[in-house]
């Protein structure tokens, strides 16, 4: 049944012969797998390593949101060692938006929405968000790790997000075998991390690219930015590194962390 707890064998099974096969940790409850994820990276776990739960008392989201964390949904953290320099880390969750549209549409056969940096979305409702934490010391990454939470199963929402998430259930009206999703988005990340490693620059602008293509809100759509005192204008593209253009009526405005929505 989909519904069913994820199993490390059969996710082992499906992702034979990626980075991410032999270092699963699954938790019927925890914390926050980022936070798990992290602990375990400064203690030297592997790179690789995968954190998994069926539901998280003290999920976390991006800028220190809760994330809604009920079982039926995934609840994800890698642990990564990446040789991108510090200061071009945000590649890491436009790679990871891309590795999630890409298993949400292999499984489901349905392709999300990305909303820079880190937003997986149906529609205008969110599906999911990403959350990449980091340890630099002497501005290069030790070691990073990237979660996902992805609503897969939820067949409803509290009052208070109901109006702005959505969950795979609620728009396809089947529920999706959650251990396959997990699969296809491990394969589809080992790929993207596989090109960064071996080619840093040339995998930089390749996952740019594509993410412009694979997001409405990358180009030519009016949003409100959460930055600074706020502003307005119209997406322009992402720059070389992967941060957000806006077209504003002062003039042009790189969007560096904050938060981006329909205006």
């Amino acid at each position: 049944m989909n519904d069913e707890k994820i199993s490390r064998k059969a996710l082992r099974e499906l992702i034979a012969g990626t980075i991410f096969a032999e270092h699963i940790h699954h938790f019927d409850e925890i914390d926050s797998t980022n936070s798990a994820a992290m602990l375990a990276a400064q203690s030297g776990a592997a790179e690789g390593s995968v954190f998994v739960a069926e539901r998280q008392t003290e999920g976390r989201g991006r800028g220190g949101n809760i994330w809604h964390s009920e079982p039926g949904a995934i609840y994800l953290s890698i642990v990564l060692r990446p040789r991108v320099r510090a200061n071009d880390v945000l590649i890491l969750s436009l790679a990871t938006g891309l590795a999630v549209a890409a298993a949400v549409e292999e499984v489901c056969g349905i392709a999300p929405d990305l909303r820079w940096p880190n937003d997986i979305l149906l529609g205008e409702k969110k599906l999911g968000g990403i959350l990449c934490e980091l340890n630099i010391d002497a501005g290069k990454v030790r070691h990073a790790v990237i979660g996902v939470g992805l609503n897969a199963n939820q067949a409803e929402f509290p009052e208070g997000i109901r109006e702005v998430a959505t969950s795979l259930l609620q728009e396809t009206g089947k529920s999706w075998p959650r251990v396959e999703l997990v699969g296809a988005l491990l394969r589809a990340f080992q790929k993207e991390y596989q090109a960064m490693q071996s080619a840093p620059a040339d995998a930089m602008q390749d996952c740019i690219a594509r993410f412009e293509k694979r997001s409405s809100y990358a180009r030519g759509k009016r949003v409100k930015v959460a930055e600074g005192d706020g502003f307005e204008g119209i997406t322009e593209g992402l720059d070389a590194r992967g941060f957000l253009r806006v077209k504003t009526s002062s003039g042009p405005r790189l969007v560096m962390s904050g938060g981006v929505r329909p205006a």
